[in-house]
């Protein structure tokens, strides 16, 4: 559930829950570098404490190829996979791919994982922390916001994209440099902007209060 802050003039701002941020790793080859980014950017994002986050990895959660015999639009899922890829997402008020590029596209995996689903996605803010070389996976994430589009997630003009990603990765460990540790405070402010202005839109609809007069 999103998360609110309310205030009265009897008591202070009590904070309740917080909008569940989904960090989803796209990349699933052997040697993969975004499980390290993503592991930077999840760990950055908790200090942040604007969010609950959850890192969903697509190496582990296996995807088959589109393998459903109805358009996901129908939300009638025949296979467990789906089911259960369905249930990760849909709890989720907001997305964050961090994704490579491959041939100036989106990777296989990750455009696979967001064709399966179709209301999941509806109505949430998603931005980008792409990585590759001199590009720095500017146009996978390009072409991923237009695949989105039709899905109704809302892209956000703001978004992290790493040059030459292997200098940053030491021993496993991904070590930013003071320009990519200063972007996700920003990145994060207005995902969470758009969280909180679209809450209803995700929200199931309100049953009509019986008329007891």
């Amino acid at each position: 559930m999103l998360g609110v802050r309310y205030q009265d003039e009897t008591t202070e701002s009590i904070p309740m829950s917080a909008p569940l941020l989904q960090v989803i790793v796209g990349s699933t080859r052997p040697g993969r570098v975004g499980i390290h980014v993503a592991e930077w950017f999840a760990t950055a994002a908790r200090q942040d404490g604007r969010f609950d986050v959850e890192v969903l990895d697509l190496a582990e959660i296996a995807l088959p190829m589109f393998d459903e015999p109805n358009h996901p639009s129908m939300h009638q899922y025949t296979q467990p996979h789906t089911e259960a890829w369905s249930a990760r997402v849909a709890r989720g008020d907001a997305v964050v791919f961090v994704m490579p590029e491959y041939n100036w596209g989106v990777n296989p995996a990750l455009k696979n994982a967001v064709d399966y689903l179709n209301e999941e996605w509806a109505y949430k803010p998603m931005a980008t922390v792409s990585y590759g070389g001199v590009s720095a996976g500017l146009r996978a994430a390009t072409a991923l916001k237009t695949n989105v589009l039709p899905l109704r997630m809302i892209p956000i003009a703001d978004a992290i994209s790493i040059p030459f990603v292997a200098q940053f990765v030491t021993d496993g460990t991904f070590v930013p440099n003071d320009v990519l540790r200063d972007s996700v405070a920003p990145l994060l402010g207005e995902l969470l902007k758009l969280t909180q202005a679209t809450a209803l839109l995700r929200g199931p609809a309100s049953e009509p209060v019986p008329d007891e007069g």
